[in-house]
């Protein structure tokens, strides 16, 4: 029976997202039929012309609004699956991906490559190296004599994010006023910039990132018991811990140096699939995958057709996920976390 909800609950997840895309991809200033829409994707896929549709049309469709759309579904998967990751792999429900300094390093490669933009020629490429940099750093902080104690790893994340938020400040002190808004702006989170190649690349690095996490979401069940219940059924703590670290990492790491720092996506989705999985990571982590795609497509339409200027999502994520958080401290604490 509790199977049968499960699935249930997963059949439901997925036809709501494959919902969700179409009004997304018909959502915008310009207005397309959605007969007109159809037709030129199914061209685009069949390779067969079609002389109907006009260029402005197959511009906004092909080359603005679907890689838009499709790296949306991918950043919300790659935060919710990394943040399921760091909660059962530190045993805390209010770890996020950001945690061990992800998002202050990117930030900091991404202000050096709009400030020194001779030096770092490469934003994209240096936001994502300097995420796994602070990350690496964090790690190797506390590594001593085989084990890392999850508190003190985390405490050496919180320490490293400051040290770079730190260095985003100089940099927004040494920019000229165009180049402090475009560390802004980038700070903020968006998909404005969105292309076939964003989209692709991160296709590429999350899905089977993501796949490999659900592989080892049996390891995040074991750990969820503590080190030395996981030594005494055969798992290396140290060794689980590190593999998925690095790999909920990479996928963060590639999101927030495309996307910018999108808050609360990583924090809120896992728990809202606990509220309709249970703690089991075999189900937490594939459900909130999709609730994380549902969520971020959601917003990411929310703020490109709310106002006639687009929203930062980073904004929208954190208007509606900080509510819902409270709510969820509110009604769920005690039962789910012992609050």
């Amino acid at each position: 029976m509790i199977f049968k909800r499960k699935l249930f609950s997963s059949v439901a997840l997925l036809l709501l997202l494959v919902a969700a895309l179409f009004p997304a991809l018909l959502s915008g200033a310009y207005e397309i039929e959605a007969g007109r829409v159809f037709a030129l994707i199914w061209s685009k896929l069949s390779g067969v012309p079609n002389p109907e549709i006009a260029r402005a049309e197959e511009v906004i469709i092909w080359q603005i609004r679907l890689p838009r759309l499709i790296l949306a579904v991918m950043a919300g998967l790659a935060l919710a699956v990394s943040g399921a990751a760091y909660q059962g792999c530190f045993r805390n429900p209010l770890v996020e991906p950001y945690i061990l300094g992800a998002s202050s390093g990117a930030a900091c490669g991404a202000a050096l490559a709009i400030v020194f933009p001779h030096i770092f020629p490469q934003g994209q490429l240096t936001a994502f190296v300097f995420a796994l940099a602070a990350v690496f750093l964090s790690y190797s902080l506390v590594a001593s004599r085989g084990r890392i104690p999850p508190l003190a790893l985390v405490l050496s994340g919180i320490i490293v994010g400051a040290l770079f938020s730190a260095m985003v400040g100089i940099m927004k002190y040494v920019a000229v006023d165009t180049q402090l808004r475009e560390i802004t702006f980038w700070m903020m989170g968006g998909l404005h910039y969105a292309t076939w190649g964003d989209a692709t690349l991160n296709m590429i690095v999350i899905v089977p990132v993501s796949l490999l996490l659900w592989y080892f979401s049996w390891h995040l069940n074991v750990l969820s018991l503590g080190d030395e219940e996981a030594r005494s059924l055969g798992i290396n703590p140290v060794v689980s811990r590190f593999l998925v670290i690095v790999a909920a990492t990479l996928i963060a790491a590639v999101c927030v140096s495309t996307c910018g720092i999108i808050a609360w996506v990583g924090l809120m989705m896992p728990h809202a699939a606990r509220l309709l999985f249970g703690p089991d990571h075999r189900w937490v982590i594939p459900g909130a995958a999709v609730l994380g795609a549902i969520y971020l497509l959601l917003c990411d339409t929310i703020a490109r057709t709310l106002t006639p200027a687009e929203i930062p999502l980073g904004i929208v994520t954190s208007i509606i996920g900080a509510p819902y958080l409270l709510w969820l401290l509110r009604s769920k604490g005690r039962s789910l976390y012992g609050l």
